[in-house]
């Protein structure tokens, strides 16, 4: 439920006065009562952090100069020690504080704003610019309140959302599965011999069903690495022996879209090591979009070179490119680019997050560089150890 702000003119508030003298804090009671707030006081620094912390008042009224027990300060210091703390506890953080005091001097107003407070009156005092200032804090700290209370429901909400979709996709693995084992077994001629054409059309479904069971597991992947939970498993990699594999494993693909498989690996490309499980998702998100987003046969290019203390990786394709306004954009979740020349794909915009995620969780980095009309490299830069996680 929303905290509503207080009304204009005060009323119901709670005000703290802390004052070591009582005709002082009479005379503040008083001219408060015109506001219709509740007035409570503190004669010194530890009481008047005692009775904010337990009431939450709406304002705290505080004079500089009082006792400050145990606060450890000067006594002519005392307020600005008990403005301190209560800016540093988030508890009351956000109560607005008004200081009261005889001295017109420079440096008291500057250590008042030092310490947090808000606003700064000198004594005496005119009651209706008290009220005014009073008043002023109170708006403010209701809209404050309420707009807190509207970000915690907006993050319960959206976590609920998250949690929603996870649990879904998450389910959507099972079925998905099924299916793709029982495209295998017909494939494979467990039921019966299949036609040509037949046999053609059934690969093609598998080939898509493949394809959405990566998206799915690269939502579930962005949710978990969102959350810290995504743990490497490392293991020595030879650059040469995995873009083979990687030509292999797309081979058929390849001839489907009648692409152009290349590998460039320098001599010199050092073995490292990494996630193969997530890194091969990584190249093959990479490939997938190189072969998928162009209208016209594309050369994929995969190529490894040892760069200062670690590997660089590329995927290189002679398609339509990106325009530089989205190339920073396509690693954000959920974004996607049309050009005018590639074909309606359908994506969900997380394989590039999944990639940048994966790569940093690494320690790593990912960008890329490319020219509408000239095709894009993607390059990937990471250590020859995956570096620890960041906080």
């Amino acid at each position: 439920m929303s905290v509503p702000p207080l009304p204009s003119d005060g009323a119901g508030a709670l005000v703290l006065v802390a004052d070591d003298v009582e005709a002082n804090v009479e005379l503040l009671r008083d001219q408060l009562a015109v506001l219709g707030v509740r007035v409570i006081s503190a004669a010194d620094g530890p009481e008047a952090l005692a009775r904010a912390t337990a009431e939450g008042p709406d304002c705290c009224i505080l004079d500089v100069s009082m006792p400050a027990g145990d606060l450890g300060v000067d006594p002519r210091e005392t307020g600005f020690e008990v403005c301190r703390r209560l800016k540093r506890d988030p508890r009351t953080a956000r109560i607005p504080v008004i200081f009261v005091s005889a001295l017109n001097d420079g440096a008291v107003r500057l250590k008042a704003i030092e310490a947090g407070g808000d606003d700064f009156l000198l004594k005496p005092h005119d009651r209706h610019v008290l009220g005014a200032r009073v008043r002023s804090l109170l708006r403010l700290k209701g809209a404050t309140d309420a707009l807190e209370q509207s970000l915690l429901e907006l993050r319960e909400a959206q976590q609920a959302r998250e949690d929603l979709v996870r649990m879904i996709v998450h389910d959507l693995k099972t079925p998905l599965t099924a299916v793709l084992a029982t495209l295998e077994m017909l494939r494979d001629g467990d039921f019966g011999a299949i036609a040509p054409e037949p046999a053609r059309a059934l690969s093609d479904v598998e080939s898509q069903a493949e394809d959405l069971l990566g998206l799915i597991q690269d939502l579930l992947d962005v949710s978990r690495v969102s959350e810290q939970t995504l743990a490497l498993q490392p293991e020595p990699i030879a650059p040469g022996a995995l873009m083979a594999e990687l030509v292999h494993d797309w081979a058929v693909r390849f001839h489907q879209e009648q692409a152009t498989a290349r590998t460039a690996v320098e001599d010199d490309a050092p073995v490292f090591e990494a996630d193969k499980t997530l890194l091969k998702r990584v190249l093959s998100n990479l490939i997938q979009n190189a072969v998928t987003h162009s209208a016209t046969p594309v050369t994929v290019t995969l190529g490894a070179r040892r760069e200062a203390e670690g590997i660089h990786l590329t995927v290189a394709d002679d398609g339509p490119g990106i325009p530089p306004a989205f190339q920073d954009r396509i690693f954000r979740k959920f974004e996607q680019v049309r050009g005018p020349h590639a074909p309606r794909v359908r994506s969900s915009g997380l394989g590039l997050a999944f990639c940048r995620i994966a790569v940093e969780s690494h320690g790593g980095r990912i960008w890329v560089e490319s020219e509408e009309g000239q095709g894009s490299i993607f390059h990937l830069r990471l250590p020859l150890t995956p570096a620890p996680p960041r906080p």
